[in-house]
C-alpha cells in the first residue's frame, strides 16, 4: 500500500473507534470523569479526562480516555473548563450525565471561585467531586523536619555513589558482586514515582553494610561526611523505621492501583489501613514485628516516642482527610455486601445525602425485599458485587437500588487512569503496578499541603 492508502485507512480505523465510544458512552446512564491538567515532554500543558461508565452492548464497566486537549496559553480554572465543556459538547455528552469527577486536588481544579469543578457544579448541581485516594495518602505520608533531614541525606548519599562519578559507579558495583551483596546496584529516587522512596530506602538498608565499607576506601570529604552519618546510631534508627513504614505505605499504594477498582475498593483498602496505623503504634512499644528493619537495629531497650509520634501524625492526617469522605461506609457496603446491611434507614440516608434524586423509603423497603431473596443471596456468594449489581438484580424489581449500585460503580475511585511524565524527567513503566504518581504529577498543591501535619 501506498503511504496515503496506510494514512486512510490509520485514520477510517481510528475514527470507527471513536464514533464506538462515543456511542457508548452517549448511551449509558451515567459516566464519570477522571481529569487532569499536565505538561509533556516539551512543555506544553495537556488536558486529559478519562471517562468511566456502564457499556450496555458489552455489559461491563469500561474506562477509556476521552480526549487529551491542549491548552496552548494559560491552564487558570476557566481554561480548564471551556476545555472541558467543549470536549463535551462536541463527543455530544450532557454535563448532567456526569455523576462524578475526580481530580489531583490543584487550585485550578478545585479553587472555590475560579476552579473548573465549581463551575461544571454550576451546570450540574448533583455533581460530585472529590480529591483522588491515592494522592490523599502520599500527602498523609509527609515527612517531618527531622525525618526529612535523614531521608534527604540518604538520597544525597545514594546520588553521590551513583550519579557524582560514572567510574565510581562502576567502582561500587564491581565491590557490591566482589562482595556477594544482596544486590549489586542501589536504586534513584524519583520523586515522580509512587513507590521510589520506599523501593530506593530498602535497596540502600539491604546493602548498607556493604556501602559503609566502600565508602571508607573512598577518599574524598563527602565520602567522609558520609561515612560519619551511617555511623550515627540514632540517625540510622530512623532510616531503619522509615524503610519499614514506606513499605507499609507501599503496600497500601499498590492495592489502591489498578484499573477497574471501585471507589468501595479503595476505601476498603484506605480504612484497613487506617486500623493498621492503630496496630503500628502498639506494636512500637512492644515487640516491633512489623518494624522487622527497626527491631533488627536497636535490639533492646530504646526510646521509641519518636516514631509513635510519627504513627499518631499519620493517623492524624488520615483521618482528617477519609474520616469525612463524602460516601458514607453503609453506601460502600451495599456494592461490597448488601447483606450485611442493618441499619437500613442510615443507610437511605447516606444515599440520601450523596445522591439528592433517590427516595429514601423506596430504598428502605427495596433494600428489605434484597435481603429477603435467597435467590439474589446465592447468587451474590458465588459472584462479584460487579456482576451482580449490573446483570443479576433485576432493574425492574430493584430500580432505586441498581440505579444507586450503577452510579457508585461508574465513579472514579483515583486518577490512576492516566500517567504522563512531567517535563525533564525519563523512566518505564516497567511491570504489572505503574510507579508513577496519578496523571505522572510529583507537585503537591498548596492548599492540599497546608491541611496536612508533617511526621
Amino acid at each position: 500500500m501506498s503511504a496515503s492508502t496506510a494514512t486512510r485507512k490509520s485514520e477510517i480505523l481510528a475514527d470507527d473507534v471513536l464514533a464506538q465510544l462515543d456511542a457508548a458512552v452517549q448511551s449509558a446512564p451515567c459516566i464519570s470523569l477522571a481529569i487532569d491538567e499536565s505538561a509533556d515532554v516539551t512543555d506544553n500543558a495537556q488536558l486529559l479526562v478519562y471517562v468511566r461508565f456502564f457499556h450496555k452492548d458489552k455489559k461491563e464497566l469500561c474506562e477509556d480516555l476521552l480526549g487529551v486537549t491542549p491548552l496552548e496559553t494559560h491552564t487558570r480554572g476557566e481554561d480548564i473548563y471551556a476545555a472541558i465543556k467543549d470536549m463535551l459538547e462536541k463527543r455530544g455528552i450532557d454535563l448532567k450525565q456526569v455523576v462524578s469527577v475526580t481530580t489531583d486536588g490543584a487550585p485550578a481544579m478545585v479553587g472555590k471561585e475560579r476552579g473548573a469543578v465549581p463551575r461544571m457544579k454550576g451546570d450540574n448541581p448533583d455533581l460530585i467531586a472529590y480529591h483522588c485516594l491515592i494522592h490523599q495518602t502520599v500527602l498523609c505520608a509527609t515527612l517531618s523536619e527531622h525525618f526529612s533531614e535523614v531521608m534527604n541525606t540518604v538520597m544525597k548519599l545514594i546520588n553521590f555513589l551513583r550519579a557524582s562519578s560514572s567510574l565510581q559507579h562502576r567502582l561500587l558495583r564491581e565491590f557490591l558482586e566482589d562482595v556477594e551483596a544482596n544486590a549489586n546496584d542501589l536504586l534513584l529516587y524519583n520523586n515522580v514515582r509512587w513507590l521510589s522512596k520506599g523501593n530506593a530506602l530498602g535497596r540502600f538498608w539491604s546493602v548498607r553494610k556493604e556501602i559503609a565499607a566502600f565508602l571508607k576506601q573512598v577518599k574524598s570529604q563527602r565520602a567522609a561526611e558520609f561515612s560519619l552519618f551511617m555511623q550515627d546510631k540514632l540517625k540510622m534508627d530512623m532510616v531503619s523505621f522509615l524503610v519499614d513504614i514506606t513499605s507499609h505505605l507501599n503496600e497500601l499504594n499498590l492495592k489502591l492501583q489498578g484499573r477497574n477498582n471501585s471507589v468501595a475498593d479503595l476505601m476498603t483498602a484506605v480504612r484497613s489501613f487506617q486500623r493498621k496505623l492503630d496496630i503500628f503504634k502498639d506494636d512500637l512499644e512492644e515487640e516491633c514485628e512489623h518494624f522487622p528493619k527497626l527491631q533488627e537495629q536497636i535490639q533492646g531497650e530504646r526510646d521509641v516516642s519518636l516514631y509513635v509520634a510519627f504513627i499518631n501524625k499519620l493517623i492524624g492526617n488520615f483521618s482528617q482527610r477519609f474520616d469525612s469522605f463524602s460516601l458514607g461506609q453503609q453506601l460502600l457496603l451495599l456494592i461490597q455486601n448488601p447483606f450485611l446491611i442493618r441499619e437500613v434507614r442510615g443507610f437511605s440516608k447516606e444515599v440520601t445525602q450523596a445522591f439528592k434524586w433517590a427516595h429514601a423509603g423506596s430504598l428502605q423497603l427495596e433494600l428489605i425485599d434484597l435481603q429477603a431473596n435467597a435467590a439474589l443471596r446465592e447468587n451474590f456468594e458465588a459472584t462479584d458485587p460487579a456482576t451482580f449489581w449490573l446483570q443479576i438484580v433485576s432493574e425492574s424489581v430493584f430500580p432505586g437500588l441498581t440505579k444507586v449500585a450503577m452510579h457508585t460503580f461508574t465513579m472514579f475511585g483515583s486518577t490512576y487512569s492516566s500517567f504522563m511524565p512531567s517535563p525533564g524527567r525519563s523512566g518505564d513503566r516497567g511491570g504489572p503496578r505503574y510507579d508513577w504518581v496519578c496523571m505522572g504529577w510529583a507537585w503537591l498543591p498548596v492548599d492540599q499541603q497546608s491541611s496536612v501535619l508533617p511526621i
